[in-house]
C-alpha cells in the first residue's frame, strides 16, 4: 500500500538522525503541535498531532525569526509530498513533513534541498524569477544576522559596533546571486536577471556552487527554531561563519565592516584564520598618521586592511603574512582584494605576477606606503605614507589580483581605515609579555617624573587586549 511505502521513507529519513537529535525534533514538533490551539489539540492521541502556520508564527516570529521567514519555512514543511495521504490536512504540517524537512535542509544534497528551497522562494509550482529569488537570498540573509544577534551568537560583534546590515545584505544577496547561470551557461545581469525565469535545474546546480544558501538555511534552522542546535558536530558549519571580535569592546568605535560583509570576507580566509579577528588599528582612535599605522600593524601576522573613501566606498585586502617595512614585494598567492561597498566582492591572484605586498617608510628611492597587487605608482590598492592620499588603479584590471578600480576615483582621499589582525597573533608580536621600560623598572617612571618630563608613550600605548575576553 502507499502509506506502508511513505512510513519506509519517513524511516529513512528518521534514521539519518542521531536518538538524541531525534527527540530534540520530536521534542520541537511536540511543543509546536501542542500550541496550535486548535479544539482537538487536548485530545492529541484522536488526532494526529500537526503543526499549522499561526502555532509557528506564534512560536518564532518577531523575536529569533522575521515574520517572511517563518511563513517560507512553513511553506517549505507543506511543500513535502506524503504520497497517498489525504489532502485534507494540506493546510497543516504533519510530523512526517517536519522530519523530512530537517532531514532534506540539514543533512541533504542540493537535490534534496532544492524542491524545498524552490517551495520556499514562491508557493506556486514551476520556474521562478530572478526578482524571486533575490527576496528569498535577501530574506535568508537578514534571518541569520537576525537569529544570531537574538541568540547572542555573534561573538563580540554587535549590530551597534558594525554599519549598518541592511545595506550589507543587499550586497551579499547580489554577491551570491551573481553565481546563478542558466543552462547555456550564461548568467543574466541586473534588470534582465530579475525578469528571468529560472527552473528546478538551475537553482539546484546554484544551491550546489553557493555553500552560502545551505549554511544560513541551516543556522536559520537550527538557532531559529532551536532545533539541534547544542549537539557538537551540528556546529562545525557555523563555527567560523562569524569570526570571534576583540579589541572593539568598550570603544565607542563603528567598524567599517557590516555582518554580512564580516561573514563572506572571513569564508574567503584560510581555514586556520577563521576563527578570530583582532583589531590592530583604526584611524578614528589611533589618529590619521601613516607611521602610527605602520607601528601598530608591522609583524602581527596576517591582516585585513579596509578602508573608506570620501565618496563613501569601502573596500581592501588581505595580507597573508606579517607586515614588514621593506622595498620589496612580500606575502604570497593567498593575498586578496576586496570591495565591501557598493557592491560585495573578493579578487584572488590570477598567477601574473607575485605582487602581493608591499610596505615601505622613509626611503629615498622607492616609493613610500602600502600597497596591493599591480606595480609601483599603478597599485590595485594604495596608502601614500603622505597620510590621506590614496590610489586604486586597474585600467580594465589589476595585474595581480585581477580586481576592477575599488575607489569611486583612480587617486581617492581617505576618510576612514582600520587593520585587523586574522587568527592568532604571532608569539613575537611582542603584545605577551613585552612591557615598556616603564613599567619594569618603576625607578626609571619615578626619575622621569621628578625631573618634570611627562610620559610621552604613555598616550600612545594601547590596553592589551589580548587576554581579555571579547564573546
Amino acid at each position: 500500500k502507499m502509506g506502508n511505502a511513505e512510513s519506509n521513507a519517513y524511516r529513512n529519513h528518521l534514521s539519518r538522525f542521531l536518538p538524541e537529535e531525534q527527540s530534540d525534533i520530536d521534542g520541537v514538533f511536540d511543543t509546536l503541535s501542542g500550541s496550535s490551539g486548535s479544539a482537538g489539540a487536548k485530545n492529541v492521541k484522536a488526532t494526529k498531532k500537526t503543526v499549522s502556520l499561526a502555532a509557528l508564527q506564534a512560536a518564532y516570529v518577531q523575536e529569533p525569526l522575521p515574520k517572511q521567514m517563518t511563513v517560507r519555512l512553513y511553506n517549505g514543511m507543506k511543500s513535502i509530498d506524503l504520497t497517498g495521504k489525504s489532502s485534507a490536512l494540506s493546510e497543516q504540517i504533519a510530523k512526517e513533513q517536519f522530519v523530512i524537512f530537517m532531514s532534506n535542509l540539514l543533512k541533504g544534497n542540493a537535490d534534496e534541498k532544492v524542491t524545498i528551497i524552490m517551495r520556499m522562494i514562491s508557493k506556486t509550482e514551476g520556474p521562478v524569477k530572478g526578482k524571486q529569488i533575490q527576496e528569498f537570498t535577501e530574506d535568508l540573509i537578514t534571518s541569520v544576522v537576525h537569529v544570531l544577534n537574538y541568540r547572542k551568537e555573534l561573538r563580540g560583534w554587535n549590530l551597534e559596533n558594525t554599519r549598518d546590515s541592511a545595506s550589507g545584505v543587499k550586497a551579499l544577496a547580489s554577491q551570491l546571486l551573481s553565481e546563478l547561470k542558466l543552462a547555456d551557461g550564461t548568467k543574466p545581469v541586473g534588470p534582465q536577471l530579475m525578469e528571468t525565469n529560472f527552473d528546478q535545474s538551475v537553482i539546484e546546480d546554484w544551491v550546489y556552487q553557493v555553500p552560502q544558501i545551505s549554511v544560513f538555511l541551516s543556522v536559520v534552522i537550527r538557532q531559529g527554531l532551536r532545533v539541534l542546535h547544542s549537539l557538537p558536530d551540528q556546529t562545525k558549519d557555523i563555527l567560523n561563519l562569524v569570526p570571534g571580535c576583540k579589541g572593539i569592546k568598550g570603544r565607542g568605535l563603528v567598524s567599517l565592516f557590516d555582518i554580512p560583509s564580516i561573514m563572506y570576507i572571513n569564508s574567503h580566509l584560510p581555514a586556520e584564520l577563521q576563527h578570530k579577528w583582532q583589531l590592530l588599528f583604526s584611524s578614528t582612535l589611533h589618529g590619521e598618521s601613516f607611521s602610527q599605522l605602520c607601528g601598530h600593524i608591522v609583524n602581527k601576522g596576517p591582516c585585513i586592511v579596509i578602508l573608506k573613501d570620501l565618496d563613501g566606498y569601502i573596500f581592501g585586502g588581505f595580507a597573508s603574512h606579517s607586515w614588514e617595512v621593506k622595498p620589496q614585494f612580500q606575502g604570497d598567492n593567498r593575498c586578496f582584494l576586496f570591495s565591501v561597498f557598493p557592491s560585495l566582492a573578493v579578487y584572488t591572484y590570477t598567477g601574473y605576477n607575485d605582487h602581493y605586498m608591499y610596505l615601505n617608510h622613509g626611503q629615498q628611492t622607492m616609493p613610500n606606503g602600502l600597497g596591493m597587487g599591480g606595480q609601483h605608482d599603478y597599485f590595485g590598492l594604495w596608502i601614500d605614507s603622505d597620510y590621506g592620499k590614496g590610489h586604486s588603479k586597474a585600467k580594465p584590471r589589476c595585474t595581480t589580483y585581477n580586481s576592477p578600480q575599488l575607489s569611486a576615483k583612480e587617486d581617492f582621499t581617505l576618510d576612514a581605515m582600520e587593520v585587523w589582525a586574522v587568527g592568532d597573533l604571532p608569539e613575537s608580536a611582542g603584545t605577551k609579555g613585552k612591557k615598556s621600560i616603564l613599567d619594569v623598572d618603576p625607578q626609571a617612571q619615578a626619575l622621569l617624573e621628578m625631573a618634570g618630563k611627562s610620559r610621552q608613550s604613555e598616550g600612545l600605548r594601547e590596553p592589551l587586549e589580548e587576554d581579555e575576553d571579547d564573546d
